[in-house]
């Protein structure tokens, strides 16, 4: 019954095509899921993945028509992303400044050889090396070669003002292991947290920051960060949470996945999220993202949400 990873990483973009663009394009992801937010049907929820559409591998983003995140501390401050050896390294650096991408040095601070850049918003992004652990799904339409593609979701980096409270409800709520600390290359402490059978596709990263100003969320940020379970332990998460007495959403159907958001004491919103039934629910693997996906509860709203929406 315990989380076993990452499932999923959104994040808000104020640039819907801009944002297709870079995505797919200088990333070669794959948009396996062209949706609306289900809260706001103005507003796209678009979802990158590998070839497969495999939980874990998904970094999607709300169309907020919002200003800039202010950076700051009760925040998610930097999601990675799998690659393997660190030829591939030497082929993002390349990709990635001709896209017109600054690149930071490679470093290894945290236990992984990692590169940091931004997108054209200050979405802060890294590329780490996995060392080929575990499955790759490649896309075949990708213009980077299967070799260097992205492979999923790794650390995500989260900043709290004090570790005891954030670092309870990692352990004691969602049953993470706490694993190393390390020191980041700008001199801040981080504790990592483990998940299922650990590994890059299975951690939580927790900067301390005391004296930071708090984040406000805005284009270029994160909204919110979800935790794989296997589809037959969502009842149980959700009967965890009332015994704990956590403050949740309650049951929250997504149509591709089961939902229960919960806020941790840095006011940092989690998610855990059912692995199925997945993106194939309403649409062939091989043409997933390729038209606008809407759950059953919204497909007779079709016609007046895609007047709404703004051409990708």
């Amino acid at each position: 019954m315990e989380i076993t990873g990452l499932h999923h990483l959104t994040a808000i973009s104020a640039k819907a095509s801009a944002n297709h663009d870079f995505y797919t394009r200088a990333l070669g992801m794959r948009l396996v899921k062209k949706t609306v937010n289900q809260d706001d049907v103005a507003a796209y929820h678009l979802f990158y993945a590998d070839g497969m559409a495999s939980p874990g591998s998904d970094l999607t983003f709300f169309d907020f028509p919002v200003g800039p995140e202010r950076r700051g501390t009760g925040s998610i401050v930097r999601t990675t992303l799998r690659v393997s050896g660190a030829e591939a390294f030497a082929f993002w650096t390349d990709r990635l400044r001709a896209a017109g991408i600054a690149v930071g040095a490679e470093h290894d601070a945290s236990g992984y050889r990692q590169l940091d850049f931004e997108d054209a918003e200050g979405q802060r992004l890294a590329l780490l090396d996995d060392g080929g652990a575990g499955m790759a799904h490649p896309w075949a339409n990708s213009p980077v070669p299967a070799e260097h593609q992205i492979r999923g979701l790794g650390p995500v980096t989260i900043s709290v003002p004090r570790l005891e409270p954030s670092a309870a409800f990692a352990v004691d709520v969602l049953g993470m292991r706490k694993g190393r600390d390390y020191i980041a290359a700008d001199g801040v402490s981080v504790t990592v947290f483990e998940m299922g059978q650990g590994g890059p596709a299975a951690e939580l990263h927790m900067r301390v920051e005391p004296g930071a100003r708090q984040a406000g969320q805005g284009a270029g940020g994160v909204h919110h960060v979800a935790f794989s379970i296997p589809d037959d332990a969502y009842q149980h998460w959700i009967r965890r949470y009332e015994r704990l007495g956590v403050r949740s959403s309650g049951a929250v159907d997504r149509y591709y996945f089961q939902s229960l958001y919960a806020r941790e004491p840095a006011g940092i919103l989690y998610e855990i999220a059912t692995e199925g039934p997945g993106f194939t629910a309403d649409e062939p693997l091989d043409t997933l993202g390729e038209r606008l996906s809407l759950p059953p509860f919204l497909e007779q709203r079709r016609a007046e949400i895609e007047r709404e929406l703004k051409p990708l």
